[in-house]
């Protein structure tokens, strides 16, 4: 089982609110799954990440993304896009992991080739649960690509 056993796994958080990533962060730490968890706070320095540039440039490749979809200076719906559209980042699995409820939003980031779709709840207990059901699903149950 792969970050139990081997290399841990490498997780890419793309989120601009603070509180979120604190979250993630402690979610996962608490975790049964060995992981690196980078974190992108806008859209360009998730491509940034992703294409291994500038501040990034010795960054892994990740074996999993979350991506918020409101994101400042690139939205995550175009981020989503290009992920895809790219041979050596479309493998990669994509959770959208955001407030955003509208089934035009949900709609169009499957269209797009999302993996999944999973609305932020507000109430803290119910964020964690979710974060830890994305490490149970995601990260024990799938077997991810070898990049």
């Amino acid at each position: 089982m792969l970050g139990v056993v081997g290399k841990p796994i490498d997780i890419l958080l793309v989120e601009d609110n603070p509180g979120d990533i604190r979250l993630t962060q402690e979610a996962f730490k608490d975790g049964k799954v060995r992981n690196n968890l980078f974190i992108a706070h806008d859209g360009i320095e998730a491509l940034d990440f992703l294409h291994q540039q500038g501040k990034f440039a010795d960054a892994p490749r990740p074996d999993l993304i979350l991506l918020d979809l409101n994101l400042p200076k690139k939205d995550g719906r175009e981020v989503l896009e290009e992920i895809k559209a790219e041979i050596d980042l479309r493998r990669i699995p994509v959770v959208i992991l955001t407030t955003s409820k509208a089934d035009e939003d949900i709609l169009r980031t499957y269209d797009l080739h999302a993996n999944c779709y999973i609305p932020k709840p507000v109430d803290l207990d119910e964020f964690m649960t979710v974060i830890r059901s994305i490490e149970s699903f995601w990260l024990t149950v799938v077997k991810l690509p070898n990049q």
